[in-house]
């Protein structure tokens, strides 16, 4: 069995194989084609790879491979009939990309897709595990643009106050950015649509913002539900509110599928302090403030407005490693002695049955396409195809 590691394209740091998981791989059975200098950016060089059993080679030879593993969706025109490319494809906000696999006969399987409430996913959880990087880089990102000290300081010249941060949203992004913020000193703040995500917040030191009126805004898959417009306001308000006088401002706030909701409007932003920076951790979905520029830094009414894209590309190895680990852990979990099992009854692969205490009504698994057609599971999808 041939699994092929293609380089990303510019811009992107990481690279979806790392060479301490060719050894696993091998034990499966796989022999593993790395295109020439696919690691280098994440700091891992051709001999590297070589020196634990890869094979360095050209893209065309890698596209040859039965498997195809990357980070960001390749170019599909190389790539043949059968062959199953496993990535992270968005599927919902890129549906040409599903109509050229399936027109194109290749079996897409898109990490994002994996149904995180699944204990046994949880090791292939590719969104928690960028998340988590990315959460983490957003503090730093912040602490490093603001301008002044972030932990308390008693000094002989006088006392500088501790910064306060407002984190909106605590997923596994949020959760990580509130427990960074703490352990670098600052004051934590932070909000969740969900009421449960209350305690969570406090148990990295954060403070919990409670909207009155809240209830638990999540649905059956961990993902927050879509919110009234006024309820959307409400959340604005308090928490743009608390925020007021905060030196940072992470947003968090996504919605499975859909844009970024905005969480900050113009009109807050004018309302904070001047100085302030905020870090749009959703900056590549549209962003959560109104005024963040994708893929840029802007200072608008005073305030900095951190909108980088792909915060978990800019910490490379680290990513790459996670990124790695959960590729090569779903991988093996769908091996066999003749290649891999797209196995129907595989909870993973097309989500959870109907009797699972996890099933949720068209709730589809990673297998978004397969023998050039739509998985018959992937009903979320029919709606843009």
């Amino acid at each position: 069995m041939r699994l092929g590691v293609l380089r990303e394209p510019e811009g992107e740091m990481r690279v979806a194989l790392v060479p301490n998981s060719i050894l696993k791989l091998s034990k499966s059975g796989f022999e593993v084609f790395i295109e020439k200098d696919a690691g280098v950016n994440a700091n891992h060089s051709n001999e590297e790879y070589e020196g634990r059993g890869g094979k360095i080679c050209s893209r065309e030879d890698v596209l040859s491979c039965e498997t195809i593993v990357s980070i960001r969706t390749p170019d599909l025109s190389g790539i043949s009939e059968g062959t199953v490319l496993i990535c992270v494809a968005d599927p919902f906000r890129n549906p040409d990309t599903v109509r050229r696999a399936i027109s194109s006969g290749i079996t897409l399987i898109s990490m994002d897709m994996i149904p995180r409430r699944l204990s046994r996913a949880q090791s292939m959880d590719v969104n928690s595990s960028q998340d988590n990087l990315s959460g983490y880089k957003a503090v730093l990102m912040g602490a490093s643009e603001v301008p002044k000290a972030i932990p308390m300081m008693t000094t002989s010249a006088g006392t500088v106050k501790p910064a306060k941060f407002v984190i909106m949203g605590s997923g596994v992004a949020g959760l990580q950015a509130i427990a960074t913020a703490k352990r670098i000193g600052a004051i934590v703040y932070a909000s969740d649509v969900r009421k449960s995500a209350a305690e969570q917040i406090e148990s990295v030191g954060g403070r919990f913002i409670e909207v009155e009126g809240m209830d638990d805004f999540e649905d059956e898959s961990g993902y927050a539900k879509p919110l009234t417009p006024e309820f959307i306001q409400k959340v604005n308000d308090t928490v743009c509110e608390v925020a007021s006088d905060a030196d940072v401002i992470v947003t968090t706030a996504r919605i499975f599928g859909r844009p970024a909701p905005i969480t900050i409007p113009e009109s807050a932003v004018h309302s904070f302090k001047k100085g302030s920076v905020i870090v749009d951790m959703n900056a590549d979905v549209g962003g959560n403030c109104e005024l963040t520029s994708p893929g840029e830094i802007v200072i608008k009414h005073g305030v900095k407005i951190i909108g980088i894209k792909n915060l978990a590309g800019t910490i490379p190895s680290s990513a790459s490693m996670l990124f790695s680990n959960n590729i090569t852990n779903f991988v093996i979990s769908i091996s066999g002695d003749d290649g891999l099992i797209l196995d129907s009854d595989d909870d993973i692969l097309v989500g959870p049955s109907e009797d699972s205490d996890f099933f949720v009504e068209g709730m589809g698994g990673v297998l978004i396409c397969s023998s050039g057609e739509l998985h018959k599971n992937q009903t979320r999808l029919g709606g843009i195809l």
